[in-house]
């Protein structure tokens, strides 16, 4: 009966062990570049955003920010009160 244990208790401990990720602490993806948000963006940016970890992607030319939620920590898009992205290009 051990035996059986083993063999059900080893798969199930891996699988626990293969959720525990890291998080990278960079945030950010490798186009895009760390940047202290100009007073323009602060001032349209909506309240509840983290400017501190803003950047621009350059994939789409827009500010993302790093969301640290309770559960995960996301990227997310810098937006305005309205909800419209912030961009330093047009979106094309």
């Amino acid at each position: 009966m051990t035996r059986a244990k083993a063999f059900l208790v080893a798969p199930l401990t891996l699988l626990g062990l293969a959720a525990c990720e890291p998080v990278p602490s960079s945030g950010g993806t490798s186009g895009s570049a760390r940047i202290t948000v100009p007073e323009s963006v602060a001032t349209i940016a909506a309240p509840y955003q983290d400017l501190t970890t803003a950047r621009v992607r350059a994939e789409d030319g827009c500010y993302w920010y790093t969301h640290r939620g309770p559960v995960e920590t996301t990227e997310l898009p810098l937006r305005t009160s309205n909800g419209s992205p912030i961009c330093v290009r047009p979106q094309s």
